[in-house]
């Protein structure tokens, strides 16, 4: 059985986010192309965007940490920690709106 201490990785990942020319920094918890299921932890430093993607198909965004934005089109969705949204099948663009963290979990075809 396979555990992650999360509040540990997202201060890692927060941590490196802020240092790295990117702005961000990621690592995936669980999937690989072996699975249909992919578990990545996101962090973002303060002010980054993800910028416009199209949709990785069905997937959810839980905040773990932050404050952040996901816009698609005219749509907007503003989540602090503890929500989480269905991310729409549309491209759509993520921002940090401070130091953020986020888990993103795909259904891989």
């Amino acid at each position: 059985m396979d555990t992650t201490r999360l509040p540990a990785l997202v201060d890692e990942l927060i941590a490196t986010a802020r240092d790295a020319h990117s702005r961000r920094a990621g690592h995936t918890l669980h999937g690989n192309s072996a699975r249909h299921l992919r578990q990545t932890v996101i962090a973002l430093a303060a002010s980054t965007e993800l910028g416009e993607h199209q949709s990785p198909g069905e997937a959810t965004l839980q905040v773990l940490r932050g404050d952040v934005t996901l816009t698609a089109g005219a749509d907007e969705w503003h989540g602090v920690a503890g929500d989480l949204i269905t991310i729409p099948d549309a491209r759509h663009n993520l921002r940090a709106n401070e130091d953020s963290a986020v888990l993103l979990t795909v259904l891989a075809n």
